[in-house]
């Protein structure tokens, strides 16, 4: 049961926020995932500390609810998970991070609002989610020497001004360096450092957060199972997002799902089991069997109008380079497509990341279903300026600088449209696609 305070104390904690408790903040607030019943609120501290959330309906801030209490270790990086669980679907609140019982003041707005309950009564709401891969942050002792590979982290605050109500990053979120990959202590620093970014935190305080990895949040370059500390960075990966579950069928790795309103979006681990890309004979996997055949269920169970599947490298891009998944695995590949068209799945749309550059590809399939991949990359890590032939490219869509995309889904339950659009880092429109959900 959580506690209620009296007026006086209220008035107390509230209106006298800690400036030395602010201190004791490392990064975050952050908001995690978003239901009807349940918010996923997080932070983290510089060192052991007791964390709590309070939060109010904005109409009503006099009657305040707490989640559970906290006490941060260093054995886990100083970071809380708490979750709201007090929340009513479809309601504005306002909350604050409490760190020894005090109130945290911030700069900028915590607020979130819980998903509808829309079902039988009214078409879904519409709404917008953020998109995006490849978030170098500068080190420069741990960096390679030269010019700096990580820029423009306006880019975070471009995105937190269109105010979207979620956010997916597509992998290489956080890019370990030679230092991070063979030791528990270079891992967690590593993870505490981006995610430390000024820019960043008035983003992470307003947006709901999803994630997948690639290989620079997993390990080093091309990593793949055979890294020795695949299990510690899948624990720093559970200990600093949000996701709502961690692996499907009992498996380990980051694999998960959610809805957003009435949209599915499957979230992949692309590395966890993937065979090395240099392997010639054997088992050659990227997701292993277990979990595509976990995805291929659920795709063929769903029934929203645009089912988005996030994968850290390319699917559709028929190129033979770097990470595609036509290069390292087709067999896999063309498995993948294959049962999408046998199933008769429609509305298929991969948002991927990896490429340092952005573009969108359309197949359309034996069955007459149109499959697309979106790949937004890079958020602020070095940009592929060279060029490449992608036969499935939709014209005028290739972006080579720093960029993130925001996905407006809307329209009537039945006629839903998914309208994309691709921001530079300073906010300036590169294009613009509607794609209507197909019958």
């Amino acid at each position: 049961m959580k506690r209620h305070l009296s007026c006086l104390a209220l008035y107390i904690l509230f209106l006298t926020p800690s400036f030395a408790q602010r201190s004791l903040l490392q990064s975050g607030p952050m908001l995690g995932y978003n239901e009807m019943r349940e918010v996923l609120l997080w932070a983290q501290t510089k060192e052991p500390a007791r964390v709590q959330f309070a939060y109010w309906v904005k109409e009503k801030p006099a009657e305040k609810f707490f989640t559970d209490e906290k006490v941060t270790m260093e054995s886990e990086a100083f970071t809380a998970k708490l979750p709201a669980d007090e929340v009513e679907p479809g309601t504005d609140y306002v909350y604050q991070v409490l760190i020894n019982g005090q109130a945290v003041e911030l700069e900028y707005p915590a607020e979130f609002k819980t998903q509808e309950l829309w079902r039988w009564r009214y078409d879904p709401p519409a709404f917008t989610v953020a998109v995006g891969s490849c978030s170098y942050v500068n080190e420069e002792v741990y960096d390679r020497p030269g010019k700096p590979y990580g820029s423009d982290f306006q880019i975070f605050t471009t995105i937190h001004r269109m105010r979207p109500d979620a956010m997916v990053w597509l992998g290489d979120n956080v890019y370990l360096r030679e230092a991070d990959w063979y030791s528990r202590t270079g891992i967690m620093k590593r993870y505490t450092h981006t995610r430390s970014l000024p820019e960043m935190q008035p983003l992470l305080a307003s947006t709901h957060h999803y994630a997948i990895w690639d290989d620079h949040d997993y390990g080093p370059n091309d990593s793949d199972r055979s890294y020795i500390h695949k299990e510690t960075t899948l624990e720093a990966f559970r200990l600093f997002w949000g996701n709502p579950t961690f692996g499907v069928n009992g498996q380990k790795g980051i694999t998960t799902f959610f809805q957003y309103n009435d949209i599915d979006f499957f979230l992949l681990d692309d590395r966890y089991f993937r065979s090395p890309n240099r392997l010639k004979h054997g088992d050659k996997t990227m997701l292993g069997k277990e979990q595509l055949e976990w995805l291929i269920d659920a795709l063929a169970a769903s029934y929203a109008p645009f089912k988005m599947v996030c994968i850290g490298n390319q699917v559709l891009n028929p190129a033979k380079a770097s990470e595609t998944y036509e290069n390292v695995f087709p067999e896999e590949r063309a498995y993948l497509l294959k049962r999408i068209e046998e199933e008769g799945i429609k509305n298929v749309i991969f948002l991927t990341g990896d490429r340092h550059k952005s573009e969108l590809s359309k197949y359309v399939n034996a069955e007459d279903n149109t499959v697309y991949d979106l790949t937004i990359s890079p958020f602020t890590a070095g940009v592929n300026t060279w060029e490449e032939e992608n036969e499935l490219r939709v014209e005028g869509t290739e972006v080579a600088e720093h960029n993130f995309g925001l996905l407006e889904f809307s329209g009537p339950r039945t006629e839903r449209v998914l309208t994309i659009r691709v921001f530079d880092a300073d906010g300036n429109e590169e294009w613009s696609l509607e794609i209507p959900s197909e019958k």
